[in-house]
């Protein structure tokens, strides 16, 4: 089968230069920036110093930059967020409108790419790396704004449906930035990002690590992203899900009869039990 790509209008491009750049966001971030280089991309998030989820974004490094593939109407935010911890740092933070994000799904990992998540390789001027987040959502690029289409097709991709890359993300359970998860809410572990090859356990001291690090060794989640089925009218993002009529969770992104929801743990040891519903909808864990 033929991968298909689809331009990403929601997301936009950080770039982080200068001699500066990865000490800057090693401090930072809650993925090991030592990583990422030519040949592997990462996934990873920004947290207020009390842990909670501010950014996520997967990492790239292009001509001596590291770039950040980002929300695109959080970009500004971000870059505002970072910048203030930049002090006498050598690292120089600016949305590139230059550049764009798309989506290569459907088809085998393209040529020049291993099979697990983050391998990067440069393509057309700029890079294409597998979701480092997950294998089965195929590939992303991050390019040169002119002619990126026409890389695209020359390479043997073929244009897609957004509406078909959406069904496969939430299929795989993988959230969307603040879609999916509550700015200065959301604790990582309870948005998977352990699962989601989005925190390196061994690296040193970032901003928000110690409760980041809490929740994972004194089990402290209380709710995980789960992908539901939703049989009936499809609930609009944001309604509460409830068991025997108590809230015990949200619905966020919706993709025809499926959507990613947070759910509290005891709600999903008790839905065998338990009717979940969602505006008169009923739910079902898949």
């Amino acid at each position: 089968m033929t991968n298909q790509y689809v331009i990403l209008d929601t997301r936009a491009v950080v770039s982080v230069r200068g001699a500066d750049n990865r000490t800057f966001l090693q401090g930072m971030i809650s993925q090991d920036i030592e990583r990422v280089g030519p040949e592997t991309a990462a996934y990873g998030a920004f947290l207020t110093p009390q842990g909670k989820y501010l950014h996520d974004f997967c990492i790239t490094g292009h001509d001596g930059a590291i770039l950040l593939d980002c929300e695109a109407a959080r970009a500004d935010d971000l870059v505002a967020r970072l910048s203030r911890y930049r002090l006498r740092a050598d690292v120089a933070l600016a949305v590139d409108p230059g550049l764009v994000v798309a989506v290569v799904f459907g088809g085998d990992i393209p040529e020049g790419l291993e099979g697990k998540p983050g391998s990067a390789t440069a393509f057309a001027s700029g890079s294409l790396f597998v979701d480092p987040r997950h294998a089965g959502l195929g590939c992303r690029a991050i390019l040169p704004r002119p002619g990126a289409g026409q890389s695209l097709t020359a390479a043997g991709f073929e244009p897609g449906s957004y509406d078909a890359y959406e069904s496969l993300r939430i299929s795989l359970t993988v959230p969307d930035g603040s879609r999916d998860l509550d700015v200065e809410k959301t604790v990582l572990l309870e948005a998977n990002f352990d699962i989601l090859n989005g925190i390196d356990w061994n690296k040193g001291c970032y901003l928000g690590q110690e409760l980041t690090a809490r929740t994972k060794y004194r089990g402290l989640v209380k709710r995980r992203l789960v992908t539901v089925a939703v049989d009936g009218a499809p609930p609009s993002p944001g309604t509460s899900v409830e068991s025997d009529g108590k809230a015990v969770g949200i619905l966020h992104s919706v993709s025809g009869n499926r959507a990613i929801a947070s759910l509290r743990i005891d709600a999903l040891g008790a839905t065998k039990a338990s009717m979940l519903t969602a505006e008169g909808s009923s739910i079902r864990l898949l």
